[in-house]
């Protein structure tokens, strides 16, 4: 068996395939014996893989690219993809089915304080849409339960939150969604990250991981939500089913979730024009500089 030390980035729903594909063992099934090291938080200040304390782990793309942006020799490099879509969503207090994202220049938005990415793609969809973000009234120091709690209070215009906070939101009558920001189309999210000379020297050990992912996504597509609840059930203490079942739905909807692990060009795009327009980083590396979809692409050769 081969080894490998995997670590989470943050404990969250939208990352469901990869607990998936933790509890149905299909990294085992193809020769590897995971390792799985618990979320230690959103905090960007430290990174178990550069470390050297984690051979692996999946996590936003924006790491890498902030990692770039500091040193161009950064050793980091993704593979495997899963989240190519963007899981946050605008929900207001009443429908609005008319919302456009101009309309944020006379409303107040309580953005996503845990981490940045969601505003940096949001902030590019807005300036897209011909508005200056900057004129955008933000509440920016609260956490998205408050933001959601605010909303259903009404005392906040509208919040960006991700799920089950949304469908929960939706249940209780509380709020309703305006903007998913799925919509725009793919924007990379979550993939495989390592370093390169850890990647080369587990390389059987990294396509065999790519594998069990795709046994595990071509599963995902097509499994009733509530299979899928009770198989990833083991890393959620206390999910509320009836939100957590419209949750899976409505992102596998949006197609949030990729099918297959190979990892679009067009999603990693996305991310870096937002990141570069919203002053995030000044250096993009490129597709090629960034992504090992040699990784991906031999590992599913040799499983057909």
């Amino acid at each position: 068996m081969h080894q490998i030390r995997l670590q989470e980035p943050f404990r969250g729903l939208f990352y469901a395939p990869f607990y998936a594909a933790m509890a149905r063992r299909a990294y085992e099934a193809e020769g590897v014996a995971v390792r799985f090291i618990d979320s230690p938080g959103p905090s960007l200040q430290t990174d178990a893989v550069l470390e050297g304390r984690a051979d692996l782990a999946w996590g936003g793309p924006m790491r890498l690219l902030l990692g770039h942006d500091r040193d161009h020799a950064c050793p980091l490099r993704l593979f495997g993809a899963v989240v190519m879509g963007d899981p946050f969503v605008l929900v207001g207090r009443t429908p609005r089915p008319d919302f456009r994202l101009t309309d944020l220049a006379t409303l107040t938005l309580g953005s996503v304080s845990e981490v940045p990415t969601p505003w940096w793609t949001l902030q590019d969809d807005i300036r897209r849409a011909g508005l200056d973000p900057d004129r955008v009234a933000r509440v920016t120091d609260r956490s998205m339960a408050e933001n959601a709690a605010a909303v259903a209070a009404g005392t906040l215009d509208v919040a960006q939150l991700f799920e089950p906070l949304v469908s929960a939101m939706e249940i209780a009558g509380t709020g309703h969604v305006w903007y998913a920001q799925a919509s725009r189309g793919p924007t990379s999210y979550t993939a495989f990250y390592g370093r390169r000379e850890v990647i080369d020297a587990k390389r059987a050990a990294c396509e065999a991981m790519v594998r069990g992912l795709a046994t595990t996504l071509t599963w995902f597509a097509g499994a009733p939500a509530e299979e899928i609840l009770d198989t990833i059930a083991p890393y959620f203490e206390s999910l509320d089913r009836a939100a957590a079942t419209r949750a899976i739905e409505r992102y596998r909807a949006l197609g949030v979730w990729t099918t297959n692990p190979r990892f679009p060009p067009a999603a990693l795009e996305r991310l870096q024009t937002a990141m570069l327009t919203a002053g995030a980083i000044t250096h993009a590396p490129g597709y090629a500089g960034l992504v090992a979809e040699e990784v991906t692409e031999a590992a599913l050769s040799s499983a057909a």
